[in-house]
């Protein structure tokens, strides 16, 4: 008598793919290029992924040292701020930035765009705005050198591990800035990216206090902010003026060399 036996065979759970790559896989299903703005949905599955992920996941550690570049004119400038890019396309872009204590990206906007910011590594202040609706602008002031009301959004610090945050084209603090207290890595998401048809704009802000009475009575009187007090409106409220880029901006272009994505 020949008996016969089976073998049993193991199937093996395929291993998730890595949260980079999975970002990426995200990132490309998501974004449909200028004009358009992720659903709630895939905003929060973007989020989801970036809530996620932490330093180990694009090869950074605390212990290195990001923040002195080799380039003989970065080291000139010890507040340089230091750029890679992990992956660019027409509609979107992964990129990191490295900035070293008290180095500031200054406030700047993000035209058309839906922007993802995860801090990685150290810890910074935040401040953010959008604008008042309706317009407004300071009495006596032109179009090239006008002053307008802005709301702000975010106005606290942050440190690693932090959720990721997430801006609009008109919402959700849309123009912002960053200042470091440590080194710190944030890894941002853009879609669309910066393009030479889509550049940024920097900004100057003023206190509240540069806001004169009838102008607020004019916000007020469209519904655009709730009359809850003075030092409430102080709080919410700032002058926003156009700006050249900062001549003491520097940034620094390092070539990626972690995780690849497939």
């Amino acid at each position: 008598v020949v008996r016969r036996t089976r073998r049993r065979v193991l199937l093996r759970t395929p291993e998730p793919a890595p949260l980079l790559q999975r970002l990426f896989a995200a990132c490309r299903d998501v974004f449909r290029g200028p004009g358009t703005v992720p659903a709630p949905d895939d905003v929060a599955l973007i989020r989801g992924i970036l809530d996620k992920m932490g330093p180990g996941d694009v090869n950074l550690s605390a212990e290195q040292n990001f923040f002195k570049a080799t380039d003989a004119a970065a080291l000139q400038h010890p507040l340089t701020i230091t750029r890679t890019t992990i992956y660019t396309c027409t509609n979107f872009s992964i990129v990191i930035f490295f900035l070293p204590p008290t180095a500031v990206i200054p406030l700047h906007n993000h035209p058309g765009m839906t922007v993802f910011s995860k801090l990685l590594l150290g810890s910074l202040r935040i401040k953010s705005y959008d604008w008042a609706e309706p317009p407004v602008f300071a009495a006596g002031s032109t179009p090239d050198d006008h002053l307008r009301l802005a709301e702000v959004v975010v106005d606290s610090g942050f440190s690693a591990p932090s959720d990721t945050l997430v801006l609009y084209p008109a919402a959700g603090g849309n123009m912002h800035r960053f200042t470091a207290a440590t080194p710190c890595a944030i890894l941002d998401v853009l879609g669309p990216p910066y393009s030479e048809d889509r550049d940024c704009t920097y900004y100057q802000d003023f206190p509240y206090s540069h806001c004169c009475p009838s102008d607020i009575a004019e916000l007020h009187h469209h519904g655009g902010c709730r009359d809850d007090g003075e030092e409430s409106r102080r709080r919410r409220l700032g002058w926003l003026k156009e700006t050249a880029m900062p001549e003491d901006l520097e940034m620094y272009e390092m070539p990626y060399r972690g995780p690849p994505i497939l």
